[in-house]
């Protein structure tokens, strides 16, 4: 009896200890103070290497670009400013096997899928990142604070999260928490391409955005967790006029909040799951909330894994893009690649799989961060069958005046099995690009704010 009961306590014992140990690891610490100062020497302050790589196809990183633009006015149309420079080489489908351990699945998709239309012209490589001070500041003290506790993320504010990621979900959280300026307002406009080559705009909106998790006059005891907010109000086309969409996204995702006001209810919905693979209706229900900027939204529907870092050539500095009319950037199956800027970057490859007891339309992705920016530049998808399905691009552009390196919600994905293809926030034809505001009222991005605004 006495020997039973003996047993019975070091089982006790036992389980207690594996437990403990898993909530250990469930917890991912900060880095210490020593690594953390290799943001001063080796690392750019936000995390990347400073140091080009060997035979200078990748510069060292000199502390970004904050040039201004010749004629830009905030409100106005931005230039390229790198509009002299030429291609250094092209990659088709001819020449593709040369360069396919810089290409991902889906680029490599693409070009056997369109040979004749589809290749990436290569520019020389410009590590324009940067930031304000005070952001590579609080960058440097997120480094030593910030954890997960399984994927929700805490101790961070006003910076890069993890500027030295251990983690698959610790790298997504800077994607998800790059730097994109405080408040901004973009005339946005959608377009879905079927697979026959029509052009069909999805919507036109009005949009406001606020990053909270970004107010320099913020502190992480101030800060709730609302990190993201957007308004958008559709004038077309026709049939969506009127339409409206709201949402707060919060870094605990059960508490992230989206309302929709739909005209022919003359009513505001609150948004039940506002994420994941759920299509969303600032898209008309092409793209889904997930593949918003490439990526966005909830953590926890995948596993994270840190593939490794590599060499990859990838859409940067994509001011060229912005600058012809849109019937001249739209072709039947892509965009038009006499108007992208593909450069030589440094990448984090990231993969997900869905979790165990979750369930995704895209079971496997992977996606691709820019080292300097931390922007998913670049997605691929696979269906439930294993088969490549999607191609996911953004193209991140240089805004002297935020300042940064960016992706103003233009990102886009193509259909490698239907032929189809969609492409957000094209900006060509509107008056502005991406216009930097003063803080918006809280009371801009509620459900109430909705009523005043939807009409019909």
């Amino acid at each position: 009896m006495i020997h039973k009961q003996k047993h019975k306590r070091a089982a006790r014992i036992a389980a207690a200890a594996i437990l403990s140990a898993a909530a250990a690891v469930s917890v991912q610490a900060a880095v210490s103070g020593d690594e953390a100062a290799r943001l001063k020497t080796e690392l750019t302050p936000l995390g990347a290497e400073k140091a080009g790589n060997k035979d200078g196809s990748i510069p060292a990183w000199s502390g970004g670009y904050t040039t201004p633009i010749p004629g830009f006015k905030n409100g106005g149309k931005r230039g390229d400013p790198f509009a002299a420079d030429k291609p250094l080489y092209s990659v088709n489908a001819k020449n593709m096997d040369s360069y396919a351990d810089k290409l991902t699945d889906g680029v490599k998709a693409m070009l056997k899928k369109y040979p004749d239309s589809f290749r990436v012209d290569v520019y020389p490589a410009r590590r324009t990142a940067v930031a304000p001070q005070w952001v590579l500041d609080n960058t440097y003290k997120n480094a030593t604070n910030a954890k997960l506790n399984g994927n929700a993320l805490e101790g961070a504010y006003g910076g890069i999260p993890f500027p030295i990621p251990k983690s698959g979900a610790e790298a997504m959280w800077n994607h998800v928490l790059r730097w994109r300026g405080e408040s901004w307002h973009v005339a946005v406009k959608g377009i879905q391409t079927t697979a026959d080559g029509s052009h069909v705009m999805t919507g036109e909106l009005s949009g406001d955005f606020q990053m909270p998790y970004y107010f320099k006059d913020g502190s992480l005891d101030k800060f709730n967790g609302e990190h993201w907010m957007i308004r958008l109000l559709s004038s077309g086309p026709p049939i969506r006029a009127g339409e409206a969409i709201t949402g707060r996204q919060n870094l605990d995702p059960d508490k992230t909040q989206v309302w929709v006001y739909i005209p022919g209810q003359r009513r505001v919905r609150k948004v039940p799951n506002a994420c994941c693979d759920t299509p969303t209706q600032a898209s008309a229900g092409v793209a889904t909330f997930d593949q918003t900027d490439v990526f966005d939204g909830r953590l926890d529907r995948f596993d994270w894994k840190i593939v490794g870092k590599k060499e990859m050539l990838i859409p940067y500095n994509g001011n060229k893009l912005l600058q012809p009319k849109e019937s001249e950037v739209l072709m039947a199956h892509h965009l038009n690649p006499e108007h992208m800027r593909w450069e030589l970057h440094r990448v984090w490859v990231i993969e997900a799989t869905v979790a165990q007891g979750k369930r995704h339309v895209s079971p496997k992705r992977r996606y691709y961060l820019d080292e300097d920016t931390w922007i998913a530049v670049l997605a691929d998808h696979w269906d439930a069958n294993g088969q490549l399905w999607q191609m996911g691009f953004a193209n991140p552009i240089v805004m002297p005046d935020l300042p940064g390196t960016t992706s103003p919600q233009q990102f886009g994905f193509y259909d490698l099995v239907s032929g189809a293809w969609y492409f957000d926030s094209a900006l060509n034809d509107a008056p502005e690009q991406f216009k930097l505001m003063p803080r918006y009222p809280d009371t801009r991005f509620t459900a109430d704010a909705l009523v005043g605004d939807g009409v019909r």
